[in-house]
């Protein structure tokens, strides 16, 4: 297989992995050879003040292991634990490409600036659209955990 770069980054808390989720693992993973994730630590993920609980890092990094286990890229990837929104993407040469989902272009954008100040190259950005619930509005942790859609994106009640 020919992928478009060699290294490519992306991020997130990856709490109660769902449909979003596993749509932007597979453009990183389609595009890239090695795919480095970044999942957020628990304090991180406490400083974001999400308005729910989050599960530990230890577990949503299990989840994800299991996932990437069952479509045969786990050894593609590497996890690495962010404890800030920039984590190895803002002074790591290796990376060519970060893939991140719309609502997070504006942090792509920051990573690039803050290369440019390192004389590191900007990297490509690969967005991909907010995968949409059955009520059209974005899937997300928060919604799922407030029983309002289940992990695929379908109206619960």
């Amino acid at each position: 297989m020919v992928w478009a770069y060699d290294v490519v980054a992306m991020g997130g808390t990856f709490d109660v992995l769902h449909r979003g989720h596993r749509s932007l693992l597979k453009r990183a993973f389609t595009v890239g050879k090695t795919v480095i994730i970044g999942v957020t630590s628990d304090s991180f993920a406490r400083n974001l003040h999400k308005p729910h609980k989050v599960d530990s890092y230890l577990s949503r990094k299990k989840d994800l292991e299991e996932l990437l286990r069952k479509w045969g890229v786990l050894s593609r990837a590497r996890i690495v634990e962010l404890t800030d929104r920039y984590g190895p993407t803002a002074k790591d040469s290796e990376i060519q490409a970060l893939v991140v989902s719309k609502r997070t272009l504006k942090t792509a954008y920051e990573i690039n600036k803050r290369r440019r100040l390192k004389r590191l190259y900007a990297l490509k950005i690969v967005p991909i659209d907010l995968i949409l619930a059955q009520d059209k509005h974005a899937i997300s942790s928060t919604r799922i955990r407030r029983g309002r859609i289940d992990r695929e994106g379908r109206v619960v009640g």
